[in-house]
């Protein structure tokens, strides 16, 4: 299951109540105070984990509470910290502030980490509260509550290519040829129900992400289509790889399903139509794909790749152009090729 979106409470432990304690020892006349401290209420942890995929492992727990701080005893003896409560979420996890709807931490960096809920401070114990003219306090503190809050956290995915294109244009039998990942492929549209990841590894210590976007159609960035979930995923891509169908099922025009899927990406977020894109047209076996490409090529006055995920034709000059435009944009991508 592949959930990217999931709303959760988080409450820091309460804080252990300080004591009230008089020392009493033998041969040992007005001891005074000895009470301990309470121990400080444990913290909710964000954390972000590369090897956590989505959020679905903590999706099915709607509360997150950590442990609270024990209470001070006698002789001076402090009651034990709550321990932290750690939450590991994806790589890529925007963390917001449900009720303020703003965002408190992008966790972008692998092991990055934010406290979304702090403990609450231990009490003091009478200790604390002995004086010259108060020798023998009876007065203690209680332990404070710890931070609550609700929090929604979204996953948008950090890939260095995303593969963006109408359903069935062939971009999950592409990322199965590139890279190790298998998603599902069939010859019906919107096969792909969640985006896929895969690395393509160019030389032992040199590799790129690639992630498989589900297929848009017009009106994607009103919700139309399945692709409206998740075009919020190719905000992280540092390229765009469009792929055009020559043929599409529906009889449409390739001319214009690419125009169409530029216009729901600028739509959804103006930034991506300045992002750096390479153009492919898919299914190259097919008898009307060369045709096609000229026309294509004519329409937008730039070259288009021409590729078949099937016969392997052109997927070698794809992987060189991508490792180039990588190259010459890095603050483009999220994720360097040297890892």
């Amino acid at each position: 299951m592949f959930v990217d979106e999931v709303e959760i409470y988080v409450q820091g432990g309460r804080g252990g109540d300080g004591c009230i304690s008089f020392r009493r020892e033998k041969y040992v006349p007005r001891g005074g105070p000895d009470g301990g401290d309470g121990g400080d209420g444990g913290s909710v942890i964000l954390v972000a984990d590369p090897s956590v995929e989505n959020l679905a492992p903590i999706a099915h727990r709607k509360h997150w509470n950590a442990a609270d701080g024990e209470r001070g005893r006698g002789s001076n003896c402090h009651g034990a910290n709550g321990e932290d409560l750690i939450i590991r979420v994806p790589v890529g996890t925007v963390v917001r502030d449900a009720d303020r709807n703003f965002v408190l931490k992008d966790l972008t960096v692998p092991g990055e980490e934010i406290v979304v809920a702090r403990g609450g401070k231990g009490g003091k114990g009478n200790t604390h509260f002995k004086s010259a003219t108060v020798r023998a306090p009876r007065i203690a503190t209680p332990g404070q509550e710890g931070e609550s809050r609700r929090l929604k956290l979204e996953l948008k995915i950090i890939a260095d290519v995303g593969l963006v294109g109408k359903p069935n244009a062939g971009k999950s039998t592409l990322l199965s040829r590139l890279t190790r990942a298998r998603p599902k492929i069939a010859s019906y549209p919107f096969t792909t129900k969640y985006p896929n990841l895969g690395r393509v590894q160019i030389e032992w210590n040199r590799s790129f992400v690639m992630a498989d976007i589900p297929g848009l159609i017009e009106g994607a960035h009103q919700g139309a289509g399945l692709g409206h979930e998740f075009l919020r995923h190719i905000q992280r891509a540092g390229i765009l790889v469009h792929l055009v169908e020559p043929e599409p099922m529906d009889g449409s025009d390739p001319l214009r399903n690419y125009e169409v899927i530029r216009e729901e990406l600028r739509l959804f977020d103006p930034s991506l139509a300045e992002r750096p894109e390479i153009v492919v047209l898919t299914k190259a076996d097919l008898p009307q794909a060369a045709a096609i490409r000229e026309a294509l090529q004519q329409h937008l006055g730039r070259e288009v790749l021409l590729v078949s995920a099937v016969t392997g034709q052109g997927l070698d000059q794809l992987v060189t152009r991508i490792v180039n435009l990588l190259e010459s944009y890095p603050s483009a991508a999220n994720l360097l090729l040297k890892r």
